[in-house]
């Protein structure tokens, strides 16, 4: 093919896909270093690509306006006709759909690009709108089924996970946890499947605490999470180690929170693969997920899984997620964590040391 010189990566949700889709962008750009570098993305997960440095542009859309229900009312109507417009009037060459749904084909194929490639094995009919369809086992690691498509032109795929925080997220960082080391602990998951008990959570701070492990952990989620983190919050009231940012934290904010961490110790969730793009060291709480197709990238010995999920196990099934994830024990988690954080006076100024990451062969 010859050399596009406008692209476009349609990977809109949800936040740790988007997070983990950044090698997609790192790849074309090698490829292509003259091209400009669109992304599609869903309002509010912006940041997670903005200031990625192969990343030209992001154009944002908002999820709940592009529901079919709202499309049949004139402002929703109107929103989706100018995105449409925007999409056409950028003339793309080339549109990679790594999200693989009827909403993200539909995009590619609004764009008129005259090369849009996705996987033939896309939901809801989402390969319709493509040119290329890629075949892709499911049995691959989410991160290499999309690599796979950038493959398929001819492409080196380049496994660089690394993301990239603002400068102004990162001076909002709070002062009090910078003055010393601190984990981030990250108790939420939407899928209660997916959800490491909370008192739990809250007796293995208590346990870190006493091992002067770090100086301060801060405890991250969304707004809407924070009844979830109830018994974590209630443990630590007024405890001056502890820092509450349920619900305080952007997206970026929270990236940069993650950048500068000893440590972060998380379920499956957005948090998990922010630490792998920031190189930080972590423990993952899995349960009734595959590790090896959704865990964290290359990351496989961070994660604590009593046992293998069964055929048919699904974090959508609330009583079997549950049950795997009862099995891990506070324990069993603060030695994961004891063994992985460093020496204290070995991390530098900035908290962290990224690895350099060959190409895939």
């Amino acid at each position: 093919m010859s050399d596009p010189k406008r692209i476009l990566l349609i990977r809109p949700s949800a936040l740790g896909d988007v997070c983990r889709s950044v090698p997609l962008a790192a790849s074309l750009k090698a490829a292509f270093p003259h091209a400009d570098l669109d992304w599609l993305v869903q309002s509010g997960f912006e940041a997670a690509v903005a200031h990625h440095p192969a990343v030209t542009r992001v154009i944002t859309f908002q999820r709940r306006e592009m529901a079919l229900a709202k499309l049949w009312k004139p402002a929703g109507a109107g929103r989706l006709r100018q995105l449409l417009g925007e999409l056409r009037r950028a003339h793309y060459d080339l549109v990679i759909d790594a999200q693989g749904l009827a909403r993200s084909g539909f995009f590619a194929w609004a764009t008129r690009a005259p090369r849009r490639v996705g996987f033939a094995n896309a939901r809801e009919l989402g390969h319709l709108g493509l040119t290329q369809r890629v075949e892709v086992p499911k049995e691959m690691h989410t991160v290499d089924r999309m690599l796979a498509l950038v493959e398929a032109l001819g492409v080196e795929a380049r496994p660089e996970m690394r993301l990239y925080a603002g400068e102004t997220d990162q001076a909002a960082v709070p002062a009090a946890l910078t003055r010393g080391r601190y984990a981030v602990v990250a108790p939420t998951s939407r899928w209660a499947g997916k959800r490491w008990a909370a008192d739990r959570f809250a007796a293995l701070m208590a346990r870190m605490l006493e091992h002067d492990a770090v100086d301060a952990i801060a405890v991250v989620g969304a707004h809407s999470e924070r009844a979830q983190c109830a018994p974590i919050t209630e443990a630590f009231a007024g405890d001056p180690r502890v820092h509450d940012l349920i619900g305080g934290t952007s997206v970026g904010g929270l990236m940069a929170v993650i950048e500068r961490a000893a440590i972060v110790i998380a379920n499956d969730s957005a948090a998990l693969h922010m630490a792998v793009g920031f190189d930080r060291p972590m423990v993952g709480l899995y349960g009734p997920t595959r590790i090896d197709r959704v865990g964290p990238y290359r990351r496989a010995q961070d994660v604590i899984q009593p046992t293998p999920p069964a055929m048919g196990t699904s974090h959508k099934h609330t009583q079997q997620g549950s049950a795997a994830m009862g099995q891990i024990q506070v324990e069993q988690v603060l030695d994961a964590i004891l063994q992985r954080l460093r020496p204290r006076g070995v991390e530098s100024s900035s908290g962290q040391a990224h690895k350099e990451v060959a190409p895939r062969h």
